[in-house]
């Protein structure tokens, strides 16, 4: 199958996708009709017949798109998951953390931390937490909605400014092709400065922590939560478990550092940390760089479970029967996330690999006559519409940054890594937000909300940091990319903003009660 070029429409399928998820709140029917959309365009354009020849591009892209390695992820995961519930460690890990976490605050400050700290993966990163935290964010009466927030909103924003990560690799590796710098590494940490919706999500998640500012659907579901309605999807799967009283706060602790551990070994050996190219072997920013992390997570999810074994089944906590019954369920209970996962693969596919979506607004990017004082701002929201259409933050940046530098070396030199910044920041947003994303469905998947519930809850909050970064952007051209009046205005609005729109949101709660 080769793509094609179809204007405009190209745009369709992520458009009706989008559009029918949110009017309708279901999700796969929504994706299906996308992308079934997309195919019927390409059948239409390339002489195919249009009932035959879209079933058939269909199916055929959806098989070349699946990530086998990711699937078999969640499944281990998932197992993880449920054996570690059926021995206790959840529940006793929950009781432990609530009687040292004596706050709704400092919960949701503990979250957010964690999120931080798992800066390697996004992936790993949108599981693990909403593994390890739900028992707390529970016991405090915080909505599932909320978790997945402080989830999304740590995760993608997170990896993109840590040297060390799947994504600075994947930055490195669009920056190398453009032969326009020396290190693509010291260029990429150049960009983390003035990577302004990365840095702004994370001052929001703290503000909001801290406040408890929340506005909008978020704030409806947190007074929801107070009311003993958390917005969880998994709790029906939770209360038909058998488990265990012997349960010990290590039954949760061992497991998951284990995955932690394991997951972490397997990228460095993956990587060839200890392999026999010289320019990798021994050298950790470099194994991390060339490691393919969905399979090290395999690696890491599977060494998890077999530790779970030893440590539930000879103790006799779970007996070696429900151990397995577990492994079944709890894989079962990924199901959803899965179909989820292999849809939004697919659409992504239809506008990059079938409808050239990417190149149509590579065109009306390359023939536009933008004032150089606007390029990181225009880049900004060109960035964002693509990644939000596609679902896709590495497709977008690998679209873009071969288009920015050369744009800004012969326009704006001086604006160049700021603009960079901004093909990144709004790549991470339309990420961030898009229904379609892999990283909102496994927030919404580790935190147990439902996925349109989270993607509506959060939007409002990544729109807001969106828009405070645009007036950002539009400093930084204008002022030849000062960082501190850049950085300095951007938080400023955004703290402004947070006051003014959680005001405005009590006086609608007010009026309507």
């Amino acid at each position: 199958m080769e793509a094609i070029q179809v204007g405009f429409l190209s745009l369709l399928p992520p458009i009706i996708a989008i559009s029918l998820a949110l009017i309708t709140k279901e999700v796969i029917s929504s994706l299906m009709i996308g992308i079934l959309s997309g195919t019927l365009i390409y059948s239409l354009n390339t002489g195919l017949n249009p009932i035959v020849g879209t079933v058939d591009t269909t199916f055929k892209l959806m098989a070349s798109r699946i990530d086998m390695s990711i699937l078999l992820f969640l499944a281990l995961l998932g197992a993880l998951v449920m054996v570690v519930t059926m021995a206790g460690g959840s529940r006793a890990y929950g009781q432990w953390a609530g009687s040292k976490l004596k706050s709704k605050r400092s919960a949701l400050l503990a979250t957010s931390a964690l999120g931080a700290l798992i800066f390697i993966d996004d992936y790993f990163n949108c599981l693990t937490v909403g593994t390890v935290m739900k028992p707390v964010t529970d016991k405090y009466s915080i909505s599932r909605a909320k978790l997945a927030y402080i989830i999304d909103a740590t995760a993608a924003p997170i990896c993109i400014i840590a040297p060390i990560s799947s994504w600075a690799a994947a930055v490195g590796s669009n920056l190398r092709v453009t032969n326009a710098f020396d290190s693509d590494l010291a260029a990429f940490v150049s960009t983390i400065p003035y990577n302004l919706y990365a840095i702004l999500s994370i001052v929001m998640v703290i503000a909001l922590s801290v406040t408890n500012l929340d506005f909008g659907p978020m704030e409806r579901a947190e007074l929801r939560a107070q009311k003993g309605d958390l917005g969880a999807i998994d709790v029906e799967m939770q209360d038909n478990t058998k488990i265990s009283d012997k349960g010990r706060v290590f039954d949760m602790l061992i497991p998951i550092g284990a995955l932690i551990v394991f997951s972490i070994l397997a990228m460095l050996y993956n990587g060839g940390f200890w392999g026999d190219d010289p320019a990798i072997a021994g050298n950790i920013a470099a194994a991390f760089g060339n490691c393919v992390a969905a399979e090290a997570l395999v690696l890491g999810g599977f060494a998890a479970l077999l530790v779970a074994f030893v440590l539930f089944v000879p103790r006799k906590v779970v007996s070696f029967r429900d151990f397995m019954n577990g492994i079944t369920e709890g894989a079962k209970s990924m199901i959803p996330a899965d179909i989820i996962l292999i849809l939004a693969w697919t659409i992504s596919g239809v506008c990059r690999d079938l409808l050239s979506t990417g190149e149509y607004v590579k065109g009306i990017v390359e023939g536009s006559n933008m004032p150089a004082a606007l390029i990181p701002a225009l880049i900004f929201a060109i960035a964002a519409f693509l990644s939000f259409a596609m679902g896709t933050a590495w497709g977008t940046f690998g679209i873009l940054i071969p288009i920015v530098v050369p744009v800004c070396m012969a326009i704006a030199p001086e604006l160049m890594v700021v603009s960079l910044s901004a093909t990144l920041a709004g790549s991470v947003f339309g990420d961030h937000c898009s229904p379609i994303s892999d990283t909102t469905i496994l927030s919404s998947t580790g935190a147990g909300v439902d996925h349109i519930e989270h993607v509506s809850t959060q939007m409002p909050y990544a729109l807001t940091v969106a828009v405070c970064c645009f007036f950002g952007y539009l400093v930084a051209g204008f002022t030849h990319a000062n960082l501190w009046l850049t950085l300095g205005s951007s938080i400023l609005i955004l703290l402004v903003a947070l006051v003014v729109l959680h005001k405005l949101s009590m006086k609608k709660l007010a009026a309507n009660a």
